[in-house]
């Protein structure tokens, strides 16, 4: 099996990077100027067993994902439209499109620019990355996925051959016959924390020793299940999860803090964003939400946010 990955950045550098550790024949698309270093240095995994600089092929040619049989497509929420068109052209039909996107809805977003045949199946993404350079990626903690099943056709991977690649590279795999319940506590996690963590600009276990907030993430948490309930979607309660992620991931920033550091867009649109436009359609109030989208917003009104879409 050939797994391209679509967005070289910190969730597609630690999964194709764990992928090709294992002997996994993996393609990396990245910008130009990244696919000249990677080429060049290789991909440094810096994990907390294990720090490796793995000799890897990377391209800025999208057709050459054709070549492979399976896709993971890890660029932002927001470029998923660009992605999806950009490799439109040249993915196998017979070819799996793995969704390891933050959100819930990006997996139908990225199949409506595919061919109708085209598979994509959303996955789960439990990790705690960072790209520190255009060639490193630290590993911070965890790194499990949940992905939707999906019936193969004849020539095409299946999820159980696909389970047993990521296990093969030491990335627990979980099957899902329904994935939504675990797309939804993953967005009510990244609601309770993403836009904290970028607006104070503080890791995980700080954050949450802070008067006040604490009280706050329980008022986001229950806005987003009571989005998730109008939705028709039922959702284990999350907030055991939400006090684990600061004790086994307490040095970790939130991506969309990482994204404003760095002078990018953030996602914070498809995350607290998402809950207050579905919240909005269903009558559903979400004034916290409401409040930490826009705060966010108003910190990016002040970056320059022109960059390449769909490859970072």
């Amino acid at each position: 099996m050939k797994v391209g990955v679509m967005g070289t950045g910190a969730v597609g550098g630690y999964y194709g990077a764990m992928l090709a550790r294992a002997g996994v024949e993996v393609l990396f698309v990245g910008r130009p100027a990244q696919v000249e270093r990677l080429t060049t240095e290789g991909l440094r995994l810096q994990a907390q067993a294990f720090d490796e600089r793995l000799r890897i092929e990377a391209t800025d040619d999208v057709q050459h994902l054709a070549a492979c049989d399976l896709v993971l497509c890890c660029v932002k929420s927001g470029d998923t439209e660009a992605a999806g068109e950009q490799m439109a052209p040249f993915l196998s039909p017979n070819a799996v499109v793995l969704s390891l996107q933050n959100g819930v809805d990006n997996a139908p977003r990225l199949a409506a620019t595919l061919r109708p045949s085209q598979l994509v199946a959303p996955a789960v993404v439990y990790v705690a990355s960072e790209m520190v350079a255009p060639d490193h990626v630290r590993h911070h903690g965890r790194g499990e996925l949940v992905i939707a099943r999906w019936t193969p056709r004849p020539g095409q991977p299946a999820p159980d051959q696909v389970q047993a690649v990521f296990t093969r590279a030491a990335v627990p795999v979980e099957l899902a016959d329904d994935v939504q319940a675990a797309l939804w506590s993953k967005l009510v996690l990244n609601s309770a924390y993403n836009a904290l963590s970028a607006l104070s600009r503080l890791p995980y276990g700080p954050l949450v020793r802070h008067e006040g907030v604490l009280p706050l993430m329980r008022a986001v948490v229950a806005e987003c299940l009571a989005v998730a309930t109008a939705e028709g979607v039922r959702v284990p309660d999350p907030w055991p999860a939400v006090l684990r992620i600061a004790e086994t991931m307490p040095g970790q920033f939130s991506s969309t803090a990482q994204d404003l550091m760095r002078g990018k867009r953030s996602e914070i649109d498809h995350l607290n964003g998402l809950v207050v436009r579905r919240g909005e359609a269903l009558g559903v109030a979400t004034p916290a939400n409401r409040a930490l989208h826009v705060l966010v917003r108003l910190h990016e009104a002040r970056l320059d946010t022109s960059h390449e879409p769909a490859r970072g």
